[in-house]
């Protein structure tokens, strides 16, 4: 990738909050398909770490924290230097997206983040109910934030791979199942279509598959965590409760499974750990293995987006959706580790990068279920190989989420008045447009494979034959 495509001018200052593993990749994407003015561009970050990187650029950068006491007289001042319109790239962790949103729109500036990030404690918070602590009610005060305030500066939440790439997927995936059924009727052009595509294709539910095979040069150390992105973002995710969209042809409810009572009432949470919770999946290269329902902004608003409603209001259609995740071995033990000390994280943690590695993909799609061709996966398999050469600073997990954050933002920067919206509302065309060139092969793979393959076993179980993909199945129990 020699000659790189420039999608759009910043006119003004452009802020990054955070220079971790996402924040270091994502640099040389902005350089690459930006015009802007290096002199307006400014990173911050509580940790000089990788400064280096800034200086030799020629880039700004504030060593802080972005807190709930300073964000605004920190980031207001930054943000409208100069003229033109502002653009802030939020990759943080411990740092309220909503805040910083709703300040960026008040001051016309554009933003994107890839979470619905809350200030710091709010994950490990014991006045609050597992309910509370949830990314469906971290989700709805976004939603809530939309219903006041229609339209204005473009704000895009969670634009990475999952939550955002994956819902372009999606859609890519539904085209795919339709052609391949010889479906008649046009591509879908808003929402209520889209959603009453999946229901026509009897796309029962859709699992974001993820296999992650890179290896590290050297073994994991005990009483470390090793992952191949934040390790603080994964640990606090990890530890939220299960959650998942729940689909309309579920027959079954785990017991410890609860409602939310206000809402968009697409996702019921399970009382305990996603980290801890696992699920039967399939990816292309693994096939069937196990992954963990950690929970993710994209398996609310992917089974919300893909609601059929009837004359009164119900939900008459709704698939369920969920992550299913198996991260590099190392991670895998990390969680193992941790878990055995009742979720004490250990004393120190790393994040392997591109230089570490020697070998692997990240293996990152959409499983779409239950319709005539059983199952079908869509998605990226990018190697470590692929991804050193295409650029620098990041291993494939990283770059599939960086790659999601540079079409978030060009597509800010086409549409800059759409006001606050999520992956699912964006021109999905464009942005894998924008994208792809970063993602490695992209392809699809049916199978024939359901979670009921080689059950029961040696062992009875609890199991639902009359319909393989009701996620009595799914769910490792």
């Amino acid at each position: 990738m020699n000659q790189h495509t420039i999608h759009a001018t910043i006119s003004g200052p452009i802020v990054m909050i955070g220079f971790g593993s996402i924040g270091r990749g994502t640099l040389p994407l902005i350089e690459r398909h930006f015009k802007f003015d290096r002199s307006r561009f400014v990173v911050i970050d509580p940790s000089d770490e990788d400064r280096g990187l800034l200086d030799e650029r020629g880039i700004r950068f504030i060593q802080q924290g972005v807190t709930r006491e300073n964000y605004r007289d920190l980031l207001a001042p930054l943000l409208t230097a100069g003229g033109g319109q502002g653009f802030c790239v939020n990759l943080s962790v411990d740092t309220s997206s909503l805040a910083i949103m709703e300040l960026c729109r008040e001051i016309g500036a554009l933003y994107i983040d890839t979470v619905v990030e809350p200030w710091i404690g709010f994950y490990f918070d014991k006045t609050k109910g597992p309910g509370d602590r949830a990314n469906y009610a971290l989700r709805e005060t976004v939603l809530e934030a939309r219903r006041k305030s229609p339209g204005g500066p473009t704000a895009v939440s969670c634009c990475g791979a999952n939550p955002g790439m994956v819902s372009w997927f999606v859609k890519q995936a539904l085209l795919d199942l339709k052609r391949d059924l010889k479906m008649d009727g046009a591509e879908p052009s808003s929402r209520d279509e889209w959603a009453a595509l999946a229901h026509r294709l009897g796309v029962k539910g859709i699992h974001i598959a993820e296999r992650d095979t890179q290896r590290a040069n050297t073994p994991k150390p005990a009483d470390m965590f090793v992952n191949t992105w934040s390790v603080e973002g994964f640990v606090s995710e990890g530890l939220q409760p299960a959650e998942l969209g729940w689909g309309t042809h579920e027959k079954w409810v785990p017991a410890n499974a609860r409602t939310h009572e206000t809402g968009c009432q697409a996702a019921i949470y399970l009382m305990q750990p996603g980290a801890n919770t696992r699920v039967r999946t399939w990816t292309p290269t693994a096939e069937a293995h196990y992954g963990f329902l950690v929970t993710h902004n994209e398996s609310i608003s992917i089974a919300d987006y893909f609601t059929v409603h009837g004359s009164d209001g119900k939900a008459v259609y709704r698939p369920t959706c969920h992550y299913a995740y198996h991260p590099c071995d190392d991670a895998v033990l990390s969680l193992h580790e941790m878990f055995g000390k009742e979720g004490e994280r250990q004393a120190d943690w790393k994040i392997l990068d591109e230089k570490e590695i020697v070998d692997g993909r990240d293996e990152l799609g959409v499983f779409l279920y239950g319709h005539a061709k059983n199952a079908y996966w869509f998605g990226s398999r990018l190697s470590i190989e692929e991804t050193r050469k295409l650029a620098p600073y990041q291993n494939a997990t990283g770059m599939q989420v960086t790659s999601a954050v540079l079409s978030g933002m060009v597509w800010a920067l086409e549409n800059p008045e759409a006001g606050i919206v999520e992956a699912d509302d964006l021109d999905f065309r464009r942005c894998l447009e924008v994208q792809r060139p970063y993602l490695g092969p992209v392809e699809g793979h049916y199978t024939d494979w359901t979670p009921l393959h080689n059950r029961p076993g040696l062992f009875p179980e609890d199991i639902d034959t009359s319909d393989p993909w009701q996620f009595r199945n799914v769910l490792v129990r």
